[in-house]
């Protein structure tokens, strides 16, 4: 288990430290014994968060459900965390239960995410249940088969933005995803695992260069400019129907 003091060798900006310190506090006090482990992945895993941007992104494993208390915990650590600590854009709280990660239905899901992707901060690292994984079209495929759901959803959080910041976050979300996804395309040629954003797209534009003018879009909607939301969407159906159909092009493929 990782203690408070060593958070701050295991996270490379020091003012995130103190955040994820705060956020384990505030689980373990609402959690108890529930509470398995706690992952954190994303810009602030990887030492690129940029303040006022970043969201901060968690897993959090429990031994039970406890969705009777799940939205009084994560709007009190919300509250909290608009106050002691502003300049985190947001929090991003994904759960699950220790028996639905090591089920080996799993393996290319919450196995990938944890083994690859995440950095453990509390409790056993269930991490170490899975080997070494390579980059595969199983693993692109499972994460990414979904985008014609995942562009509705999207779409439904951009209309459904009222404020600038709801706005831009959601912009940004949009932009993060369809970039993500288009590297997936190509990551079983690639091999190698990549997940800033804009890498993901310079990697893809390798196999695909036709799509020049639209990574730069998605690169744009990544900054700190609000889009107007017409243009957004644009950029999602066109965009996301095309990645969509790409994937069903290669699995038919690759199988």
């Amino acid at each position: 288990m990782h203690t408070p003091n060593s958070l701050s060798s295991l996270i490379a900006q020091p003012q995130y430290a103190d955040v994820v310190q705060d956020l384990l506090a505030c689980l373990k006090a609402g959690l108890k014994d529930n509470l398995h482990s706690v992952y954190i992945y994303g810009s602030v895993a990887q030492g690129r968060a940029i303040p006022d941007v970043s969201n901060l992104d968690v897993v959090v494993v429990t031994h039970q459900s406890f969705s009777d208390s799940r939205t009084s915990l994560f709007n009190s650590i919300n509250w909290r965390f608009q106050k002691e600590f502003p300049f985190v854009r947001g929090i991003s709280i994904r759960t699950v239960l220790v028996q639905q990660v090591v089920s080996l239905d799993a393996l290319f899901t919450w196995g990938f995410l944890l083994k690859q992707c995440c950095m453990n901060v509390y409790g056993e690292n269930l991490a170490e249940c899975f080997g070494e994984y390579i980059p595969s079209w199983e693993i692109s495929k499972q994460w990414n088969m979904d985008i014609t759901e995942s562009s509705i959803n999207l779409r439904s959080q951009i209309a459904q933005a009222t404020t600038q910041d709801q706005v831009l976050m959601a912009q940004r979300q949009m932009a993060k995803k369809l970039l993500r996804a288009a590297y997936g395309l190509v990551l079983h040629k690639h091999k190698h695992w990549i997940d800033e954003p804009k890498e993901c797209g310079l990697q893809f534009l390798n196999y695909f260069p036709e799509r020049q003018q639209t990574v730069e879009r998605l690169g744009i909607l990544l900054g700190n400019r609000v889009i107007p939301k017409r243009s957004v969407v644009g950029i999602l159906d066109e965009f996301g129907a095309w990645i969509a159909d790409e994937y069903k092009k290669t699995e038919f493929k690759i199988g």
